[in-house]
């Protein structure tokens, strides 16, 4: 294919596959199961087992990763163990914490909230590893920190087509979520600092001892076999699941052909533009309302994120930014949600 084919192919693939991937994820974690009437005189069975949920796409994610090192070899990692298990931990708990606050938030805040990903980067970027960026940075990343803080404000009034119970629980939980990913964020500074390991050998490392932790936790809460039990009663569950996994696949593949093709930059645009759309597709398709003051909160979080991207960079040599390139640094892992 051609450069222009290839970033049409690449960019498409990313938006219809976590399009898909965002559709799965609400209908499994705010959707029911069966129709037989619960406690609370609601019909249907909740899923509610977040650990089996993100095991699943741990173990998809890592076989994934096992046949991009098998297809396209990379030179031996020498990352200590203690990196990659350190990180794994605190990258599950994000997965987990962001999918757990769905139960409680309408889809939308949960985009939008993860969007902010830069500002616990930076803060403990600055505490931690003492690093110091330039005032544009601090003035995009104040943007989204007032957008965000604007989505999130609760003014007691319902502000979509459901009432949400319980949503301080779930904004807190994008909170520990947000906290865990500007730690996984500074393991992996300290692994690139050390070893500089592939995206490949990165993806397939954190999702192995994301999948073995979850196992044990799996087995130690007995949710493992309420799980099966569940996916027993309602074998729709396991398709949902299934397309779940491989969207979110599929997604990983176009991430990475658009990386190796056009760089970090041009990837980073197109998933979080992706984001954007997602938050107007779920207002649309599944009634989460926004209003008037949550538009204007996404449209400023959306806004400091481009603009960081494009200008609050620090220049760099050309060797480093092609040695970068060729790495792909983590970029399989930053269009989870």
């Amino acid at each position: 294919m051609s450069n222009k084919q290839t970033l049409v192919v690449s960019a498409v693939g990313i938006f219809v596959c976590y399009f898909y991937f965002a559709i799965l994820q609400e209908k499994i974690t705010r959707g029911r199961y069966g129709d037989e009437l619960q406690d609370d005189g609601s019909r249907g069975e909740r899923f509610t087992y977040m650990l089996a949920l993100v095991g699943v796409q741990c173990v998809c994610n890592w076989i994934f990763a096992k046949a991009l090192l098998t297809i396209t070899p990379q030179p031996v990692d020498g990352t200590p163990k203690v990196y990659y298990a350190s990180s794994a931990l605190t990258y599950l708990l994000a997965m987990i914490s962001s999918n757990m606050a769905l139960r409680w938030v309408a889809y939308p805040m949960q985009v939008v909230a993860k969007a902010a990903k830069p500002i616990p980067v930076m803060l403990l970027g600055v505490v931690v590893g003492r690093k110091s960026y330039t005032w544009k940075k601090y003035l995009f990343v104040l943007l989204i920190v007032v957008g965000v803080v604007l989505f999130m404000f609760n003014d007691g009034k319902a502000n979509s087509g459901t009432v949400l119970e319980h949503e301080s629980l779930g904004q807190l939980l994008l909170i520990m979520s947000l906290s865990m990913d500007g730690l996984t964020g500074a393991v992996q500074e300290r692994m690139r600092a050390h070893s500089a390991p592939s995206a490949q050998h990165m993806m397939l490392a954190m999702n192995g001892w994301s999948a073995a932790i979850v196992s044990v936790g799996l087995l130690a809460t007995g949710e493992g076999k309420a799980f099966v039990l569940f996916t027993s009663r309602h074998p729709q569950l396991f398709t949902h699941l299934t397309l779940l996994a491989l969207t979110g696949a599929l997604g990983q593949l176009f991430i990475f052909m658009m990386v190796s093709s056009f760089g970090a930059l041009a990837c980073s645009v197109v998933t979080t533009t992706r984001k954007f759309f997602t938050v107007l597709f779920s207002v649309l398709f599944f009634g989460n309302v926004l209003c008037v003051r949550q538009w204007i909160g996404a449209v400023l979080v959306f806004c400091g994120l481009f603009a960081d991207m494009f200008f609050g960079r620090k220049p760099q040599p050309v060797k480093k930014l092609a040695k970068e390139k060729e790495k792909s640094e983590g970029v399989p892992l930053t269009d989870r949600q």
